[in-house]
């Protein structure tokens, strides 16, 4: 799926599920990006941007980060500014991930989950993870430039079996 001839602008990727069962430690699910460099696009991210951190030049950042889901719709939202993010990044991966601290959890365990990409009033993505019930993270979009520099979106639905930390690193890796 691709944003059009123009490329992608500000686009926002929207996270969704239900607060843990009363008794059971919080379910955590975290947006992370991570921004490659043009020149190396499968190499080590140049940035990773999640809860706790923004983009060096502000371009990606968390404007809602929820701990424990709130069962209210979207509650954690990244926010990603492809028409202002610098030409020596070439692309940016996006994921979510399920900490693990109150114990395994897979996304089969968190209930109404989901993740939504929109530009606009335009989705251009949108899953309940059910295809990666059995994963602990999952990659959701890839953001590239085209050869005129403009910013498409592929859907890259695909678990891992990672904490958040690990899948930081793993995430971005080639495909296939």
């Amino acid at each position: 799926m691709s944003g059009g001839s123009q490329g992608l602008g500000k686009v926002e990727v929207r996270l969704k599920w239900d607060p843990s069962p009363y008794g059971e430690p919080p379910r955590h699910l975290d947006i992370i990006a991570a921004t490659y460099p043009a020149e190396d696009p499968y190499g080590r991210p140049a940035y990773v941007v999640h809860y706790d951190s923004r983009s060096p030049d502000g371009t990606i950042n968390m404007n809602r980060h929820s701990q424990t889901g709130m069962g209210f719709g979207f509650v954690e939202v990244m926010v990603l500014e492809f028409d202002r993010l610098s030409s020596a990044y070439g692309r940016v991966m996006v994921g979510v991930a399920i900490h693990q601290d109150g114990g395994p959890r897979t996304f089969g365990d968190i209930s109404h989950g989901g993740v939504v990409v929109v530009e606009g009033y335009r989705q251009l993505i949108a899953d309940d993870f059910s295809r990666v019930a059995e994963a602990t993270a999952a990659t959701v979009a890839e953001f590239t430039r085209d050869s005129a520099g403009a910013w498409q979106v592929r859907e890259t639905i695909r678990g891992f079996d990672s904490d958040p930390m690990l899948f930081t690193a793993e995430m971005g890796g080639a495909q296939h």
